[in-house]
């Protein structure tokens, strides 16, 4: 069983990352977040998840223990998978995703990608008093995806239109934001 994985990241392909273990490369699913936060020619320790099925051997890996055991959780609800849990944690930090688990905030849950609102309702109901958070705790915390700006009507707007939270921040960065929202939108839209 792989545990861990220490090495040089030597490739960012898709939501792949390249480790290089004394001269093998392990292909490792990341979280955006976490795809983010590695550098190329950087070493990096991800803790890993395998994936063992007839016909794959998937490794995934993430940056902080905390966000492992968080996908574990997500794994052991009826019918998410790990591309589907991994779509979760993509939504935000892992504190974050407790937060709306625990506040129940299926909608949140919804926005990533291949949750539709019954895998959501699921997630919540069995995992809410399993996820670390009491129900105030989680609604005092702002659920926040990683790299963009909160409240930023024009983002959530590209993101519901199919960007990645990443892509739709990257898309308005060079755009006044002085401008009404819809014009914004228009804006990035015409530019990508």
């Amino acid at each position: 069983m792989i545990a861990t994985l220490r090495g040089i990241v030597s490739e960012k392909i898709d939501t792949q990352v390249v480790i290089d273990c004394a001269g093998i490369g392990y292909g490792v699913q990341v979280t955006a977040e976490d795809y983010g936060r590695l550098t190329t020619e950087q070493e990096a320790k991800l803790y890993v998840y395998e994936h063992i099925r007839e016909q794959s051997f998937d490794l995934f890996g993430f940056v902080q223990l905390d966000t492992k055991r968080l996908f574990e959780q997500l794994l052991g609800v009826k019918n998410v998978g790990p591309k589907v849990a991994l779509a979760v944690l993509d939504i935000g930090t892992a504190p974050a995703v407790r937060g709306a688990i625990a506040a129940g905030d299926v909608k949140l849950l919804q926005s990533a990608k291949g949750v539709g609102k019954r895998a959501a309702e699921q997630i919540v109901v069995e995992l809410r008093d399993k996820v670390g958070l009491g129900a105030s705790e989680a609604a005092e915390g702002i659920v926040t995806r990683p790299g963009v700006v909160s409240g930023d009507e024009a983002v959530e707007a590209l993101i519901s239109l199919g960007y990645s939270p990443q892509d739709a921040t990257a898309a308005l960065k060079d755009i006044d934001k002085d401008l009404a929202v819809e014009e914004r939108i228009k804006l990035a839209l015409k530019a990508n």
